[in-house]
């Protein structure tokens, strides 16, 4: 297995390495490496030059020209498509991930991988989307998904250029902003990430499948998804979501430990509003083990005021604990 590219900045190339060639190719691999714009996880089936001692092969070797190329991190050793026969798997889902190299995405890119997100039966390519500033870390992701040999994993691409990276995707997660630092509100970075949510909703527009789900979690996200969804005209508006899971989850916890109660306890908790201190976390619908919260938390005061105003605040609270944003 090796990484090859379709575009390098400067006529700059990559090297590949077989993945079965020990640590010193892979030093050797990382030593080459010169940034590519768009690089792709890619390996072909070839028995006689793939098998790796003590392990046992299911396929006999080929002749080049009828050897079919093949994505994923088992083919050195499995004969996928005999292997797929034996499986219901679906139609491979493209999935791309922006900001892939920052905290939220080493969370989230593992989960996607195993089958935890979309199912035990989906094979899926992930297409991660960096910066040149954040490309090395990105090859560093790139490089651990190979190496965690996910079986539902087909390929692996990363790349710069959103046009590139959103081709034909079926969903677009897009994480990556600018985070909030000590003291900074979340308006503060509409100019940057304004600009960054544009563009990218251009290329979805340009170049992803046209019925592409997209998921905004970039702050603030509310706004975000807004300003992509239109600068992507050709995507029905109803596939456009922002992520505010977080604050729900907060709104949950805060009513659960009032209440002396497990979080699972606590249901039907909605927020008004941009994932911002403006935002209204809604008690009034909301249950605690079946019954309304006002019949459970009879603290009037401490609902209208210490429970809102410590679920708007508490992305801040955490900033001024850990010294960054939370995942």
């Amino acid at each position: 297995m090796g990484l090859s590219t379709a575009y390098s900045p400067a006529g700059s190339g990559l090297v590949p390495a077989p993945l079965g060639a020990g640590a010193g190719a892979a030093r050797r691999r990382s030593a080459q490496v010169r940034r590519p714009r768009l690089a792709t996880v890619r390996c072909s089936v070839d028995a006689a030059k793939q098998v790796q001692d003590g392990v046992a092969t299911a396929v006999a070797a080929e002749a080049p020209a009828s050897r079919k190329e093949c994505f994923g991190v088992f083919c050195n050793i499995y004969d996928l498509k005999a292997e797929d026969k034996t499986k219901s798997w679906k139609k491979l889902v493209n999935i791309a991930v922006s900001g892939a190299a920052g905290m939220i995405s080493n969370h989230l890119l593992f989960k996607l991988a195993s089958g935890e997100v979309f199912g035990q039966d989906q094979p899926i390519a992930l297409k991660l989307l960096g910066s040149e500033r954040s490309f090395q870390a990105l090859e560093g992701v790139a490089m651990e998904l190979e190496d965690s040999l996910y079986p539902l994993l087909r390929e692996v691409s990363i790349g710069i250029d959103p046009y590139e990276v959103f081709q034909d995707v079926d969903w677009a997660l897009l994480i990556g902003a600018k985070p909030r630092g000590p003291g900074m509100e979340r308006a503060a970075l509409l100019d940057i990430n304004g600009q960054i949510f544009a563009d990218q909703g251009k290329a979805l527009n340009a170049v992803a499948s046209r019925n592409v789900k997209v998921l905004v979690v970039g702050n603030p996200c509310n706004t975000n998804a807004l300003i992509c969804l239109k600068n992507a005209p050709n995507i029905p508006a109803k596939n456009f979501h922002a992520l505010t899971r977080l604050d729900e989850n907060r709104a949950k916890c805060q009513l659960a430990l009032k209440a002396g109660v497990f979080y699972d306890k606590v249901s039907n908790v909605t927020i008004w509003g941009n994932h911002s201190t403006t935002q209204v976390p809604d008690f009034l619908n909301a249950k605690i083990d079946g019954r309304p919260v006002k019949e459970v938390i009879q603290d009037t005061k401490w609902l209208e005021e210490e429970f809102t105003m410590t679920v708007q605040k508490r992305g801040g609270a955490l900033i001024q604990k850990w010294g960054r944003s939370s995942a």
